[in-house]
């Protein structure tokens, strides 16, 4: 089988893709398409193919996914970027690039997407079959532009028989990821008890396999999550930043924000974290 990853040089797809490297079987290819070539040298070193190339051309897209027969799309516009470029990203390039599978022949469509897409909170944990309700903290051009991207690739799927499985992430770190880092500059606004729903870049990379590999799940989303949320007090603590007094006096506004079942990834496809929490993480070296 040949795989091709977008998204290879961010924070996901570059912890990604040594791990499918190491997981292919004998006589499996693994592609990249970046925008920079010299982005791909340490991919190539590791024994993948390097294709140089941008996702919203037309033309970049068809060479990369000549002979292909599986799309892992990790790529993705996120912080620190224009809303168009969210929305000509996120959405209309993962759609075309679909697309461009379904033309190609090319069998399996793995896709990355974000809890945020879901908006509100229905006070309950989420569930893949729930559908968007616009709203929440973290409602925008990003979750709408995912959200945007979900719906486009199942509509392929439903119309063209594209085998489209979407998993779902929530806050991603470890290895060195400075997001959990970046959470101070927001987190100190919370309330003391407000949660976060995170996974460990191990934990994204061992569902994203699972999915990748996996029999007859075509048009249906994976959530891959720890078994623990991270509250306001945690990530505190876990930056060595003193908690401010003032967070005890707050109220969550929405207490299920964000916060997702793993019953089916689980149940379907055998999957279990392998660091259920982020102090598990903490406790062996891998934050």
């Amino acid at each position: 089988m040949r795989i091709l990853v977008t998204g290879a040089t961010g924070e996901v797809g570059r912890r990604f893709v040594p791990r499918l490297l190491r997981r292919a079987a004998p006589g499996d290819t693994v592609r990249v398409i970046v925008r920079d070539g010299s982005r791909g040298e340490a991919f190539a070193a590791l024994g993948a193919e390097v294709v140089t190339g941008d996702l919203r051309d037309a033309g970049d897209v068809g060479e990369a996914l000549m002979g292909v027969d599986a799309v892992v799309n990790i790529a993705a516009a996120f912080r620190d970027v224009p809303e168009d470029e969210m929305w000509a990203v996120n959405r209309d390039a993962a759609v075309a690039l679909g697309r461009a599978a379904v033309r190609s022949g090319t069998g399996r469509f793995v896709h990355v997407g974000t809890n945020l897409s879901y908006g509100a909170g229905r006070g309950r944990p989420l569930t893949e079959d729930d559908p968007t309700v616009p709203g929440g903290p973290k409602w925008g051009a990003y979750a709408q532009s995912k959200a945007g991207a979900d719906e486009g690739l199942l509509a392929l799927h439903r119309a063209h028989g594209l085998d489209v499985r979407i998993a779902v992430l929530p806050f991603v770190y470890g290895e060195g990821d400075p997001h959990l880092a970046e959470t101070m500059s927001w987190v100190g606004g919370w309330a003391a008890a407000q949660r976060l729903a995170v996974v460990h870049h191990a934990d994204v990379a061992q569902g994203l396999l699972r999915l990748l590999y996996a029999r007859e799940v075509a048009g249906r989303r994976y959530h891959i999550c720890d078994d623990a949320p991270v509250t306001a007090v945690d990530l505190h603590h876990l930056n060595g930043v003193p908690v401010p007094p003032e967070l005890a006096d707050r109220t969550d506004p929405d207490p299920w924000y964000g916060q997702m079942s793993t019953r089916r990834i689980r149940d379907e496809l055998g999957f279990r974290p392998l660091y259920p929490s982020v102090w598990t993480a903490r406790d062996a070296g891998a934050l």
